[in-house]
């Protein structure tokens, strides 16, 4: 105040021919005391009666107030009823914005609705998203916790816990409010503190008996740490950051901070006690017994930064704005009746106070500092905040640091700079502090949220199959496009390359190798039945129907091949009905062959009707009957819902395989079933015939081979529906390979072991011996 009022009666351009002054007046925070002070100020004496003044001729046209919104509300009560205007200096409150209860008063300081969005901003760079809160239990405690609440769930910021608190809580029960307090326990490293400057005080000071390491703390607004000594090496608050009002720099402040010194301002008690305090002398030759006598020159600028700050506050800042704001209004008024032309005689001008608010409410300068000046709160500008950087390590340091601004003018993205590397932490390493209640959830995982706790607090589930995150705290993974497939880390889809059962598939390659082994091993069989065409065990039983399976079999093993490789139009079509029709041919031809054996045995009694039956070889038309009603089963497939060439996205996790698709799966299980009919149809009369002679007899070997044709078929179906794409069609070929092996086999091989290896068995008579023994032995009976 000092310097804002030599500034202006040093102004010529600013109240001429008139000083400005001030009367300075204690007032103690209880509510007893509060109204004293403006008593004696308007009445001159503390024992006042009511709305009677003492005072003549009053030349006081303002009173500032503050820090404590308490005491400019109370004080302002009394003032509003003279109307003299009252300029409060501490923070913005929205009470005092009332102005019909507090019609004379004004608030300097900006509002304060940007600060949650810094504070916000300040949590979103440094991805803090578990914060606590100390918040001062009042009005304005209330509104900055649901601003801050609203603010961090919009931004996914959790509260850790909250803390409101009354100056008089911690005043009166320091030791056990501390002692018991959660921030002991909490995992949350960054807490928030909001409250007056007062409040600040009285709560820090309570906190720094517990010492605390890893915290950071993040406050509204700076406090006194000058009153404060513990000469201990670490401090808790070491570290914190501070949202200070930006202002302009005043050129002068220093200056005058340097010559200032109770030799040239004898009356003012409280510059003449910080040098009792700090620099242990006087300028009083009545305290020269006590103190040493202070030099000429002795200057507060001699004190260390950490005992006497010299740079400008915020309240201070708000004082000396208040004060330009009187000058400008006086200046304004003065203008004003000059131009009306009320000043006559040479006589003094006296204002009235009440005569200010007209000028007062609409006044708008800039300060020396450049910095724009309105008093009206409708048109009053957002703050803007410097952030601050509180050293001291060592204990003792008290140093402040700008590190940043915050400026809610500012660019989206851009309202908040921060130079990262000036910043002291209270950790014991260089890294940016971390407090989250759970570790950030990498690409390739999902966050799982903690039963009964809170938002932030959450488990990482990987992605399931084919589903991918590509960001950090994903709650839900995106599935990949048919075409594309989930990576290893699942955090990127991938082309999908287009493959099918090809030669060169190792699984293709092995099946192809094993129909062509199978189909030449047919061949040759067929070729050693035609070269011993002539002996009994081939002209047993039908040649002719030998040749057909023979033949049908090795079709069978080549059909497979239509189903390796790239499908096309012709081999989709083809792979159903040729396997369809083939195997018709093999299990008619397997039944046939079985009813000639039956009919040999019976012919061997005479009088009996079935000899035409074998004459007229009756079971071959089997063949071309069968053969024909598969035939018309698969023209109607062909001809409502054939085979075509489709894509399965799905089977492989990372191909898009090309298949051919059934068309119609009820036709196809048709032809299945049809096929599985025949086959339980002859190893049903196979069996019934496997008692008969059997030097000759094919029916135990039909039998066994027609038993692994039909265990195959009928696992088949199982194994089919339980795999999916290459390896399906990979089951379809290997249950025609080993069906048709089977039968090869089974029934074939020991064919070919009594024509190759023991020829001596492939004569007649043993076989009219044991038909004679048998027929002799019926004849008996």
């Amino acid at each position: 105040m000092d310097f804002a009022i030599e500034e202006i009666n040093k102004n010529p351009l600013l109240l001429q021919n008139m000083s400005l002054g001030f009367d300075i007046y204690n007032v103690l925070h209880t509510e007893w005391n509060t109204l004293e002070p403006p008593f004696i100020w308007l009445f001159l004496s503390d024992k006042v009666i009511p709305n009677y003044n003492c005072r003549r001729e009053s030349k006081s046209v303002a009173a500032l107030t503050g820090p404590s919104w308490v005491i400019s509300a109370n004080t302002g009560t009394l003032l509003q009823l003279y109307k003299i205007p009252q300029l409060t200096f501490g923070s913005f409150d929205p009470i005092l914005s009332d102005h019909d209860k507090f019609t004379s008063l004004y608030q300097m300081a900006p509002k304060e609705t940007s600060l949650v969005l810094g504070m916000i901003s300040l949590m979103l760079h440094f991805r803090w998203t578990w914060v606590g809160l100390f918040i001062s239990e009042d009005h304005r405690g209330f509104q900055m916790l649901s601003d801050l609440r609203e603010e961090m769930d919009k931004h996914r910021i959790c509260v850790a816990f909250v803390e409101m608190i009354s100056v008089s809580t911690v005043s009166f029960f320091p030791k056990t409010w501390s002692k018991h307090h959660q921030i002991i326990k909490s995992s949350a490293n960054v807490i928030i503190l909001y409250g007056d400057s007062d409040f600040l005080e009285v709560l820090m000071n309570t906190l720094r008996e517990i010492l605390m390491t890893g915290k950071v703390w993040v406050m509204n607004s700076q406090w006194d740490f000058l009153r404060s000594h513990r000469h201990l090496i670490l401090d808790s608050f070491h570290g914190q950051l501070i949202f200070s009002h930006h202002h302009g720099d005043i050129s002068g402040f220093r200056n005058f901070i340097q010559s200032a010194n109770p030799s040239k301002y004898p009356d003012d008690f409280y510059l003449v006690s910080l040098f009792l305090v700090f620099l242990n002398c006087s300028f009083s030759e009545s305290q020269c017994g006590t103190y040493k006598k202070c030099p000429h020159n002795a200057s507060l600028d001699w004190l260390p930064g950490n005992h006497f700050e010299t740079a400008m506050s915020e309240e201070s800042y708000n004082i000396y704005n208040a004060v330009y704001a009187v000058a400008h209004t006086l200046h304004e008024m003065l203008l004003h009746q000059i131009q009306m032309q009320t000043v006559g005689n040479g006589k003094w001008m006296v204002f009235s106070p009440s005569q200010l608010h007209l000028f007062m409410k609409s006044i708008q300068f800039n300060n020396p500092a450049g910095d724009q000046v309105i008093l009206d709160e409708k048109r009053k500008l957002e703050a803007e905040y410097d952030i601050l950087n509180f050293w001291n390590f060592p204990e003792g340091l008290r140093h402040k640091v700008k590190v940043g601004k915050f400026s809610p003018y500012g660019l989206h993205g851009q309202q908040l700079s921060l130079h990262e590397d000036l910043i002291e932490w209270n950790s014991r390493t260089l890294e940016n502090p971390h407090s989250v209640c759970s570790e950030s959830c990498g690409p390739g995982f999902r966050n799982s949220p903690q039963q009964g706790k809170s938002p932030c607090c959450f488990d990482c589930i990987p992605c399931p199959d084919n589903e991918i995150s590509n960001g950090t705290d994903m709650d839900q993974c995106v599935k990949c496009p048919d075409h594309q497939y989930a990576n290893r880390d699942k955090n990127h889809c991938l082309q999908k390359s287009v493959t099918f059962l090809g030669y060169e598939d190792p699984l293709g390659l092995a099946l192809a190798c094993m129909a062509l082994i199978f189909s030449v091993l047919t061949a040759a069989v067929l070729g050693v039945f035609i070269k011993h065409r002539d002996t009994p065990i081939v002209k047993a039983n039908n040649r002719a129907l030998t040749y057909i399976l023979l033949i049908s079999l090795t079709f069978c093993f080549l059909c497979s091949l239509l189903f390796i490789g790239h499908p096309s139009m012709a081999t989709c079509i083809l792979q159903q009905t040729t396997f369809g029709i083939v195997f018709t041919v093999v299990t008619s031809t397997v039944m046939a062959k079985t009813l000639t054996v039956i009919l040999a045995f019976n012919v061997t009694s005479p009088g009996k009707r079935m000899r035409w039956l074998l004459v007229s070889r009756t079971p071959n038309y089997l063949i071309p009957i069968c053969t024909l009603i598969q035939l018309t089963a698969c023209g109607i497939w062909l001809g409502t819902s054939p085979p075509f060439i489709d894509t399965d996205t799905n089977s492989e996790h990372s191909h898009i395989i090309i298949v051919c698709n059934k068309g119609s799966v009820v036709a196809f299980y048709c032809i299945l079933g049809y096929l599985i009919f025949l086959a339980f149809g002859s190893f049903t009369v196979a069996f019934l015939a496997r008692n008969l002679p059997d030097t000759f007899n094919e029916a135990k070997f039909l039998t066994f081979s027609m038993l692994v044709f039909c265990s195959v078929w009928v696992t088949f179906l199982p194994v089919y529906h339980s795999t999916k794409g290459r390896v399906m069609v990979a089951v379809e070929v290997f249950s025609i390979l080993a069906s048709s092996a089977g039968i090869l086999g089974f029934f074939f091989g020991p064919k070919c072991y009594i024509i190759l290896l023991r020829p001596e068995r492939n004569t007649l008579y043993g076989f009219r011996n044991k038909t004679h023994s048998m027929y002799n032995e019926a004849s008996e009976g």
